[in-house]
């Protein structure tokens, strides 16, 4: 005899609430579904193990996904432990029953949304996000159950009454709501599946019932009447038989998903080979991964994984890490930032984790200190596994150091423990491609330079000092990523005693020959400052004449390095800082080589025909030295160029 009743709620807007804020993607009714027969069949399994339960000797567990695009509808079939009519009438239709009455009292404010934690067992009701009418078909693994057929429009009345399932496990309909017919589409359904299920414990199989498939005359006579008959009745009509006769037809013989990922295998029989495919496979990244770390760990919680370190931009901005958490081989989330550190974001990786907090949607945690744990125990395996490299692999840990620098250095930035535990990894490429420590980089200059380190942000634009340098026997570090302008930062707080300068910052004293008496130099500057400032109408502009070791370098562009890094900032901001001459008499200095026949010809020709040429010619020439010219400056430069070009053919 036929149940009817009304779900024990005590309140109609269960629906409403659950189609607009308790699931944060309205595809995950797909994951909820499937993830539901998963715990069905492993639970059978389980008491097949503990002998509640005769297994048959091949057993052929699996869900079955069928779509069919015409009547609207998606079927999800498992053949697990099933349910009895006291099972479905305590499970299904009383919602919540642990606390059912103040669900909504307690849940109304949306506040609270990342607060519904896993108590109310809500995830087939996911359904309802997408479907209009929901229909159960189940069978108990235990004897002489009877199975049971359970439909349930989108309100809170339903109807329950003896069903035909004549196998044990469960099958649910799902007859789309107008908003949803996407879902019945197969390739939708497949994205989804895919993103949602590709790992899940049991295989997957998707069936598009729509497909057309070779049959012999008489199965297209019957299957001719069979859409006939089906065309004459409502959608809401289309049997659980048909969809039984479409599976057997058009079953796909290979699996959607994987289901011993390499992640749940141990470490030591995983081959270099696996770890490569499965990085490309769920990544689709076509460079190689430069190495990994395999996460495994049982105490005090579970949890194992992969995390690989990719080939990255070497500014730091753009990189895109993809960290993929999951719960017993269900995905839940990209990116969760309360059990991954931000800045193993970098990463690309999977983490898998049973004994996670989840919400009811799987898709929020709880902030408390079991996460936060978690997090730690990540970011010490990821620090060893660095430290562990560079002590025993120097070779390779050198190789990767172009690749990984930035994402060590923003580790170091954003989590103190981690630059606890790598600072001794910490290693710069100097100007002979070698690479060095930071205490290795203060000894090569400590005579003439104490406790200051050297270092270069572009090696073409500062190539001039680059060779004055190493003239000199002097080494710097290159230090070229976005991210080096706030390490140096920090890396001189930790070290107080430390400085970083640029090589190009108000360094003439490197260069310098025999000094210019007093007077000489004070008569040249008065010249030259007043020159220059007229040819280039910038009467802030700070003009030094110094005698140089190299002649044939006419003029340097000096910005100190406090101003200079001021500069960074501001660019770091979208602000424009291309123009130097808006740093003059702020730190910017240009510096005159006496040694130079171009500045003796100046000094002795102030005012002459082209005079004004000269200075903005060697002006450019020292800009160029340190940075790019702004547009209009190289255009006038081209130009400029030739002129004096044709003056020498004269």
């Amino acid at each position: 005899m036929a149940k009817k009743g009304s779900l024990s709620i005590n309140s109609e807007n269960i629906f409403p609430i659950i189609k607009k804020w308790l699931y944060s993607d309205h595809d995950i009714f797909y994951r909820e579904l499937v993830s539901n027969g998963c715990d069905a069949i492993t639970k059978l399994k389980k008491l097949s193990i503990m002998g509640e339960y005769e297994e048959p000797d091949q057993p052929d567990y699996k869900i079955t996904v069928s779509v069919n695009q015409e009547l609207k509808t998606i079927t999800i079939s498992d053949n697990g432990l099933g349910m009895t009519e006291e099972e479905v009438d305590e499970y299904i239709n009383q919602i919540a029953f642990s606390g059912a009455a103040d669900f909504l009292e307690k849940y109304k404010d949306k506040t609270n949304e990342d607060q519904i934690i896993g108590h109310f067992g809500l995830g087939f009701y996911s359904a309802f996000m997408v479907a209009d009418r929901v229909t159960i078909d189940t069978l108990s693994y235990k004897k002489d159950a009877k199975p049971v057929h359970w439909d349930c429009t989108g309100g809170t009345d339903f109807e329950m009454s003896e069903g035909n399932k004549d196998t044990h496990g469960t099958t649910i309909v799902l007859y789309l709501n107008e908003d949803s017919y996407e879902f019945s589409n197969e390739y939708r359904a497949k994205e989804v599946l895919e993103k949602y299920c590709s790992f899940m414990p049991v295989s997957i199989f998707l069936i598009n019932e729509n497909a057309p498939v070779e049959e012999t005359k008489e199965e297209t006579k019957s299957e001719s009447a069979t859409t006939e008959e089906a065309s004459e009745t409502s959608t809401d009509d289309a049997s659980s038989e048909d969809h039984k006769e479409a599976e057997t037809k058009k079953a796909e013989v290979k699996p959607l998903n994987e289901t011993h990922p390499l992640w749940t295998k141990h470490p030591n029989d995983c081959t270099e080979e696996e770890y490569r495919d499965f990085y490309h496979k769920v990544f689709h990244d076509y460079k190689e991964p430069l190495f990994w770390i395999h996460l495994n760990m049982d105490y005090p919680f579970n949890l194992k994984g992969i995390l690989y370190f990719p080939k990255i931009n070497s500014q730091y901005e753009s990189i895109e890490g993809t960290i993929k958490l999951y719960n017993n081989q269900v995905f839940v989330a990209d990116n969760i930032k309360e059990v991954i550190p931000e800045f193993l974001m970098l990463l690309k990786g999977v983490i898998d984790c049973p004994d996670l907090p989840l919400n009811v949607s799987r898709s929020a945690l709880q902030n408390d200190g079991f996460v936060k744990k978690i997090s730690d125990y990540i970011t010490k395996k990821v620090a060893d596994k660095l430290t562990g490299m560079f002590k025993t692999d120097r070779e390779n840990y050198e190789k990767y150091w172009d690749d990984i620098n930035p994402f060590i250095k923003y580790g170091c930035l954003r989590d103190e423990k981690f630059e606890e535990k790598v600072k001794e990894a910490l290693i710069f490429k100097d100007l002979s491609n070698k690479y060095i420590s930071m205490q290795d980089a203060l000894e090569e200059n400590k005579e003439a330079h104490p406790n200051t380190i050297f270092y270069v942000t572009n090696e073409t634009e500062q190539a001039q000092y680059i060779q004055m340098f190493q003239k000199e026997g002097l080494n710097a570090v290159l230090m070229n990523t976005t991210i080096d302008a706030p390490f140096i930062n920090a890396l001189e707080a930790k070290n107080q005693d430390v400085k970083f300068v640029r090589i190009d910052a108000d360094l003439a004293s490197v260069f310098k020959d025999e000094a210019l008496s007093e007077d000489e130099k004070k008569d040249a500057e008065e010249k030259l400052s007043k020159t220059f400032a007229d040819a280039l109408g910038n009467d802030s502009i700070k003009v030094s004449v110094e005698k140089l070791k190299d002649e044939s370098i006419s003029s340097m562009l000096l910005v100190n390095e406090q101003s200079r890094r001021m500069m960074d900032m501001m660019k770091s901001y979208g602000m424009n800082t291309m123009d130097p001459s808006m740093f003059g008499g702020n730190g910017e200095q240009l510096v005159l080589n006496a040694n130079n026949t171009l500045v003796q010809y100046l000094l002795e020709h102030t005012e002459g025909e082209t005079t004004q040429m000269l200075c903005k010619q060697l002006y450019d020439l020292a800009v160029l030295g340190c940075h790019p010219l702004t547009a209009e400056q190289m255009t006038a430069f081209i130009a400029r160029s030739n002129e004096i070009l044709q003056l020498l053919v004269k």
